[in-house]
């Protein structure tokens, strides 16, 4: 991992192991000038020390540019691991001990320098698990709206990212970039790549808005529907957990099918690096809002830009769940989170691609400069890093 070229982190690698459980994961707080390390637990079988970094440091412009006081930061858990039958556990049990472990781990970091949250593979759940082995109730957000501390005017509840503050901010940056582009969010054609909590929100919210989906991916497939899908037909296969390719009547395509179906919007929400030098050529898209995190390499990202496509970036695009995490941190009720979300994420989306277009540049590079601007402002009027 190289990161002699960034001149703003990473402040803190850190790498931890419980070979008795075979716990191994890692934490990259990138930058805390602005505020504490602020970004998820990522749960994979091969998440790496590289992956971390990177989103720790897309964490540093996200807060930055969502106008919050976070700093940027993001950890990684390997899971599931390899039981003792030599066949992957993946066991609720061991995720728990594992959360548990890594918890115990970093809690010299912790609320001082790193906040958690969730991220892939981790919900509200895992969250409480967090906090009760750190033994600090702020030291991760996203727990369940019935964990609380406090009582009075001192009451803090947790906001659950389950509630869909997420996908609810990528569906208000699509509307600002259809708008932008000329053409109304109601009637606009979407597909979805990745249908889990930032995919479903999205979609249920963007249906709201008035909007088409006809496409939908996720592990287990790809579905389309050019009349749209039926709200309360997806609430109940999304309800019972079942795969979004059970959705009757819908036609099935294989997975390198659904970067060719032209739509209005494309919301790629599933996992790192999915659109790549093998498919990015097939996209007919107008608009691509980036739902998941960091979803291609900028290279890519370029030659797409240079196509016409207007891009919302990740970090401007799905702040919505750090967003709500600042809320859960400051007591707020998640009706105010929600107005938070629409007012920061509207105005940042606006920033950028204002900017963007006026100056006929990348959104990312504009993007990446604001942020940038505010984070090294922060940085110059600190006293000292450590």
């Amino acid at each position: 991992m190289d990161t002699s070229k960034d001149n703003f982190g990473p402040e803190y690698v850190v790498r931890v192991k419980d070979p008795k459980i075979g716990m191994e994961g890692f934490a990259v707080i990138h930058n805390t000038a602005i505020g504490v390390g602020k970004g998820g637990i990522r749960l994979m079988p091969k998440v790496s020390e590289e992956e971390v970094y990177r989103l720790a440091s897309t964490m540093t412009w996200k807060n930055a540019m969502a106008g919050i006081p976070f700093g940027g930061a993001k950890s990684g858990l390997r899971w599931p691991i390899m039981g003792k039958n030599g066949r992957m556990d993946a066991s609720l049990a061991t995720k728990k001990k594992l959360i548990e472990s890594f918890a115990r781990a970093i809690k010299p970091f912790l609320f001082t320098k790193y906040i958690a949250g969730p991220d892939v593979n981790s919900g509200e759940t895992e969250m409480q698990w967090f906090v009760e082995a750190s033994g600090n109730w702020g030291d991760a957000t996203g727990k369940p709206a019935k964990y609380c501390v406090g009582k009075g005017k001192t009451l803090k509840c947790g906001i659950p990212h389950e509630y869909g503050s997420t996908g609810f901010g990528v569906a208000q940056a699509a509307k600002i970039a259809a708008e932008m582009k000329k053409a109304p969010i109601k009637g606009a054609t979407v597909s979805i790549h990745g249908f889990g909590n930032v995919g479903t929100f999205a979609y249920k919210f963007l249906t709201e808005m008035g909007a088409k989906v006809v496409a939908i991916a996720d592990a287990q497939g790809v579905v389309h529907m050019p009349e749209g899908f039926d709200p309360k037909k997806v609430a109940k296969i999304v309800d019972s957990r079942k795969s979004i390719t059970t959705y009757p009547g819908a036609k099935t395509l294989s997975a390198d099918a659904f970067w060719s179906i032209p739509v209005d919007i494309m919301i790629p929400a599933s996992v790192t690096d999915v659109i790549h030098e093998g498919n990015y050529e097939k996209i007919k898209a107008h608009i691509i809002v980036e739902g998941g995190n960091i979803p291609m390499r900028e290279e890519i990202e370029e030659r797409l830009v240079k196509k016409g496509i207007l891009i919302v970036p990740d970090f401007v695009a799905n702040a919505g769940g750090v967003i709500s995490s600042y809320a859960e941190h400051m007591g707020y009720s998640p009706e105010k989170m929600f107005k938070l979300v629409e007012e920061r994420i509207s105005k940042a989306v606006r920033e950028v691609l204002t900017k963007s277009i006026k100056t006929k540049r990348n959104p990312r590079q504009v993007a990446v400069e604001l942020a940038k601007a505010k984070v090294s402002s922060a940085m110059k009027k600190r006293k000292g890093t450590f």
